[in-house]
């Protein structure tokens, strides 16, 4: 019976597989343990507006820390929702021109295409933003009415009917708010 010698560099037999198993085992295991999670409680308001967590909370990413940050200006207030110091969530409640329409200041506030609409295109909304004009909050002494925005920037999340549930609820809320009444005169 002739024996064949291993050539040298190739791998074959048990030990070969059951290394080749070995590391292919890790692998998968290591897939599976090093899944992102959300160390961070999502809270039901967000610069003194409720928000539906539920609904919220697809479009934040995974992450340790979830810290909120209001900038208020006299006709504007920014809430920037930020997931381990990365921006992931900004709202804008923005007193802007009267008698336009919502599509003529969502330019104001992204680039990108938003071109889904709902209630006669009071809501004009995408996969991961959406903007909105309030009724009767209007300022008539400077003649401006006042919209909203919720933008998604820190998640792969993209679901256009939550985000649409998200503006109609954020701006019925702002409807309710003082900050309808803040400049009205």
């Amino acid at each position: 019976m002739t024996r064949r010698r291993p050539v040298p560099g190739t791998h074959s037999g048990p030990a070969f597989a059951a290394i080749v198993l070995a590391v292919l085992a890790a692998t998968v295991t290591g897939c599976g343990a090093d899944k992102e999670t959300r160390d961070y409680s999502v809270p039901g308001t967000l610069c003194g507006i409720r928000f539906d967590t539920k609904e919220l909370t697809p479009f934040l990413p995974p992450g340790k820390k979830l810290s909120v940050k209001p900038d208020v200006t006299a006709s504007a207030t920014w809430c920037d929702v930020s997931v381990d110091g990365k921006l992931a969530v900004r709202t804008v409640q923005k007193w802007w021109q009267g008698g336009r329409d919502t599509a003529y200041f969502l330019r104001s506030q992204t680039l990108d295409r938003v071109e889904k609409t709902a209630d006669a295109e009071r809501y004009v909304y995408s996969d991961n933003q959406a903007f909105g004009k309030t009724q009767d909050c209007v300022d008539e002494k400077y003649q401006q009415e006042l919209y909203t925005g919720v933008q998604a920037y820190g998640s792969d999340h993209e679901d256009a009917d939550a985000m649409k549930r998200l503006i109609v609820s954020f701006t019925e809320t702002v409807e309710k708010s003082d900050a309808c009444d803040r400049l009205a005169s």
